[in-house]
């Protein structure tokens, strides 16, 4: 089965909890809390209300809960109003909307040098 561009392929629901490393192929929604560290290759999207404290690393992320870790994007992180994010951020393009809390350090680098 062939997957569409920006279709979610894999949802940690709210009321649920993970400790460990995750990876995912495609994009991914989580809504619960994960301890560890979470991995796609195209784009991760922290809903409201999740609780991660995880290194994250992705394409894209997309942050809306409480997120403290390390995160680096290869295309973009965007933080949404009420997240809370605590750590350091590597990626080409960042997005902080009005009204985040961000206790961090970011790093940009461009699109061409995304090898660390």
């Amino acid at each position: 089965m062939e997957r569409r561009r920006g279709e979610v392929s894999a949802i940690i629901e709210e009321g649920c909890k993970f400790e460990g490393n995750l990876s995912f192929n495609g994009t991914a929604r989580i809504a619960g809390i994960v301890n560890g560290s979470v991995f796609s290759n195209d784009t991760v999207v922290i809903s409201e209300g999740a609780v991660i404290n995880a290194d994250i690393n992705a394409n894209i992320i997309i942050i809306a809960g409480s997120v403290k870790g390390n995160i680096k994007a290869s295309s973009r992180v965007e933080i949404l109003k009420p997240a809370r994010f605590e750590g350091i951020i590597t990626t080409p393009s960042l997005i902080v909307e009005e009204g985040v809390i961000f206790h961090g350090t970011t790093k940009m680098r461009d699109k061409k040098n995304t090898q660390t």
